[in-house]
């Protein structure tokens, strides 16, 4: 069974921040293309992984509800978070996105 993969408003704005941040220590044309390449391989990874496991990822937030989680993406040394929760018995809705080196999410 295949989930279906949603983001949230929040989750976009996020993914466009982390490509902005991305785009500003772009030193040349192919840190540009790189900067892409990141944030749709990055985007891709959750999808893909959220579409097939969903619960197979850490309980987010406070840890009580067991549809509210985190999926780790590794991007070189270090890499990225994505709290979504499971919204339905086919459905997954992406509420943020950040790096693991920020403090929260935004």
């Amino acid at each position: 069974m295949r989930y279906r993969v949603a983001f949230a408003p929040a989750a976009i704005e996020d993914l466009l921040r982390l490509f902005d941040y991305l785009i500003g220590r772009a030193q040349s044309a192919e840190d540009l293309d790189r900067a892409e390449e990141v944030i749709a391989s990055l985007r891709l990874a959750i999808e893909n992984q959220l579409a097939v496991t969903p619960y197979s990822f850490r309980k987010g937030g406070d840890g009580r509800r067991s549809t509210h989680r985190e999926l780790i993406v590794p991007s070189g040394s270090t890499g990225y978070i994505a709290r979504y929760e499971i919204i339905g018995p086919r459905e997954v809705l992406v509420l943020a996105v950040r790096h693991q080196l920020e403090d929260d999410y935004h």
